[in-house]
């Protein structure tokens, strides 16, 4: 079905989600609420059980009633087939397997949303890639990205919150824009996809970042700093592989990133305030039951822009920090004594 003929059913639409961690089910909960009936994929049988007996997530969104319009499901071709719109929000480390699931069940007219963010390690594509990829039955114009800064917490108690939703297509990105749109959840469209990716998968390494220098105590001179300078080394990024630097300066860019690095909600800035304090990677990610995207997202970062030759000191610093015991103290050293340059790049 194109935009054109969606538009025409925009109240009734069907919808699957693909994901119940936190942000699948916060956005699967804002589409349920609004009157759409969201079958959802759910990968544990307890959290299943949980949101169709007690309508509730206790594991990954505690202490939010989920509406009655949610019909999880363990089986990903009951949720994905006969679809006019599929959002998928699956860890990034786990986006090439579940799509290539998904790949036989879609309908050549289904509207892909990808609301994951992450670089892929091995290919160093983004979601939007690896969908495109294993998903060849689906145009290029049919695949979007919804992001921005929007902790899920926050989404599913109804604060006010403004995304981005950006597609090649113009008219595929407004009626994905009306779909998820609500009077707290307010929704811009964006044509740079590329740059709306990269804006939310490298702001988990700064975040990372900001949270080291909070566990070191090393006050809000050098946070500010760090997020400006972050902001750079994407926007370095970004620019080489084609987005609109205009992007950066936006939702998915400065909004995503200022969020990431100081809110409380940030499992990137508490993974790197843990750092700062001391604490061993391992030891962190044992205590954690969601994803830390930034943890992954380092390594290709790191390859990614060595391949482009793209220079970024502190998404650099933060993959030795991450993957070569680097000492948190010994990177801030380096990187306040690189040598001295001019702060705007032509």
């Amino acid at each position: 079905m194109d935009a054109a003929a969606c538009f025409s059913r925009l109240n009734d639409m069907r919808i699957g989600v693909v994901g119940a961690g936190s942000w699948g089910t916060a956005l699967a909960n804002l589409l349920g609420n609004k009157g759409y009936g969201v079958d959802l994929w759910v990968f544990e049988p307890e959290v299943r059980d949980a949101i169709e007996n007690r309508h509730e997530n206790p594991i990954f969104l505690s202490g939010i009633t989920l509406s009655g319009n949610l019909r999880p499901s363990c089986d990903l071709e009951t949720v994905v087939s006969d679809k006019d719109l599929v959002l998928v929000v699956t860890p990034s480390h786990v986006m090439r397997t579940v799509s290539r699931e998904m790949a036989p069940c879609l309908s050549p007219d289904t509207l892909v949303v990808s609301a994951s963010k992450g670089i892929e390690n091995d290919s160093w594509l983004t979601m939007t890639g690896v969908l495109q990829e294993n998903l060849p039955r689906i145009p290029a114009d049919q695949i979007a990205v919804l992001s921005g800064p929007s902790f899920a917490r926050e989404v599913a108690c109804n604060l006010p919150t403004v995304v981005a939703v950006a597609c090649r297509n113009r008219q595929t990105a407004t009626l994905i824009q009306h779909v998820f749109a609500t009077p707290f959840f307010r929704v811009y469209t964006n044509s740079d996809v590329i740059g709306v990716e990269l804006g939310g998968s490298v702001k988990n390494v700064i975040a990372i970042a900001a949270g080291i220098v909070d566990g070191m105590g090393m006050g809000l001179n050098t946070r500010a700093a760090l997020i400006t300078r972050g902001m750079a080394e994407i926007r370095r990024l970004g620019i080489r592989m084609g987005a609109n630097p205009h992007t950066f300066a936006g939702l998915a860019g400065f909004g995503d990133l200022i969020l990431t690095c100081t809110g409380d909600l940030s499992r990137n800035h508490t993974v790197g305030k843990k750092l700062g304090q001391g604490m061993k990677l391992p030891e962190i990610l044992s205590e954690m039951r969601m994803v830390a995207e930034g943890v992954k997202s380092s390594r290709s970062v790191y390859h990614l822009s060595g391949h482009l030759n793209v220079e970024m000191p502190i998404s650099h610093a933060v993959y030795h920090i991450l993957h070569d015991d680097l000492s948190p103290k010994e990177a801030v050293v380096q990187l306040m004594t690189r040598d001295l340059k001019d702060e705007i790049e032509e």
